[in-house]
């Protein structure tokens, strides 16, 4: 087994050795413009865009290829489905999310409210799921659009989609979800869930950065987006600019072998994470799992450890590549947002770790990285005084009890 071990496949994927082989060509040999009509190069070039298109549109079953719209990557969707909705919406001026959504989703909306928009951030349960009742009742006749992420970056939660896409077509409102954790994970049906918008990006599914999609649904009705970028009227004028020809293979090439595998992957990714968490819950004391305990990301474990330093513990690990929270905000010395919107202080919030399995993990790197987290936290603790401070209180404790028990025999 290789080390350093790498377990973070939420901040980012590698890319797949089959999606390498199938973008390659695109950089030397097939390297023309998809919008150059005029020769050979541009036509395969356009073929091979058109081919991903199909593949990212079977992956999340949408209704036509023209669906999909190339971006470069999910914080664009993300920008491009709340900003292009709220510029050619008018009649509207309420948008409605949730206080535990990734910081593209969050940040774009405190953007809006600058312009004069409203915004209800809705809060979440202690497994961080928000409930469509409360959806509905944040709902008024100026809300223009709902978007709630499928599945949680840091925790994994699942949310309850389907339910909120159903309320939302009832009241005539438009349903954006960011799905980029979800999508090459879990199913996502876009007609099943009732999505007019979604957004993914092709490194969380073994693909390449800088390359991502927005599902835009064109019919019953057509949605109408404002571009963000103008300049050729490229992607139905919903995004101008060259296109990243290889980079849009590479994405097309992940969304097939996800299609083929997922099923069995998540399978896999299951049992491995039911291992790394059994085998830490069993040696360890004080853990908590953070997030839904099975409407989850299954290759998601995010625990918090009680009376260690996430950040100490991070730095004992240089073998193992975990986080304290999410990429965009790790360089934040503050607790996780999300976990705080869970309810946990932020003493236990600083203990946090994200583990994120994904599909180069195998069995020994788990057993390996279980035997490393109780190493270290049995380690740290000791170096803890509030922590010893406790467990002589404890034994203490029970001395006393045995003793009465004693007594009372």
């Amino acid at each position: 087994m290789k080390t350093p071990v790498y377990m973070d496949n939420h901040a980012t994927t590698p890319v797949d050795s089959r999606v390498l082989e199938a973008m390659l060509p695109y950089f030397t040999e097939q390297f023309g413009n998809a919008s150059s009509r005029n020769h050979a190069f541009g036509w395969e070039a356009e073929a091979a865009v058109d081919k991903a298109r199909q593949q990212v549109a079977k992956l999340i079953r949408a209704a036509s290829p023209r669906e999909i719209i190339f971006t470069s990557g999910a914080t664009e969707s993300d920008n491009l489905a709340l900003k292009g909705v709220a510029d050619a919406y008018a009649q509207g001026n309420h948008i409605i999310t949730c206080v535990t959504e990734h910081k593209a989703v969050l940040d774009t909306c405190k953007s809006l409210e600058k312009q004069g928009f409203s915004v209800s951030y809705l809060p979440v349960d202690r497994d961080g799921m928000v409930a469509p009742e409360r959806v509905r009742e944040a709902l008024s006749e100026r809300t223009i659009l709902i978007s709630i992420m499928a599945a949680n970056n840091e925790i994994g939660t699942l949310q309850p989609i389907q339910e909120i896409g159903c309320i939302a077509k009832e009241k005539g409102v438009l349903f954006h979800t960011d799905a980029t954790q979800a999508v090459g994970r879990v199913p996502v049906d876009v007609e099943a869930i009732g999505a007019d918008l979604l957004s993914l990006s092709a490194h969380k599914m073994y693909g390449p950065k800088g390359v991502g999609a927005l599902y835009v649904r064109s019919r019953k009705p057509p949605i109408k987006l404002t571009p963000m970028i103008d300049g050729g009227g490229h992607e139905r004028g919903m995004r101008s600019g060259t296109l990243n020809v290889p980079g849009i293979v590479g994405l097309g090439m992940a969304c097939k072998i996800a299609e083929k595998e997922l099923s069995a992957e998540a399978e896999r990714l299951a049992i491995l994470r039911g291992q790394l968490q059994s085998g830490i819950v069993s040696q360890l004391d004080e853990v908590y799992v953070n997030g839904h305990a099975t409407k989850r990301l299954p290759g998601n474990l995010n625990m918090s450890f009680a009376y260690v330093e996430g950040e100490s513990l991070l730095m004992a690990l240089k073998d193992i590549a975990v986080s304290t929270g999410s990429a965009c905000t790790s360089a934040s010395l503050e607790p996780s947002y999300v976990l705080r919107a869970l309810g946990l202080d932020d003493e236990l919030a600083h203990t946090s770790i994200r583990f994120g399995l994904g599909r180069f993990n195998t069995a020994e790197e788990v057993a390996y990285t279980v035997e490393r987290i109780v190493q270290e936290v049995r380690r740290l603790r000791a170096l803890s005084p509030v922590y010893r401070a406790r467990k002589i209180k404890q034994q203490g404790l029970y001395a006393d009890q045995s003793k009465l028990q004693e007594r009372v025999s």
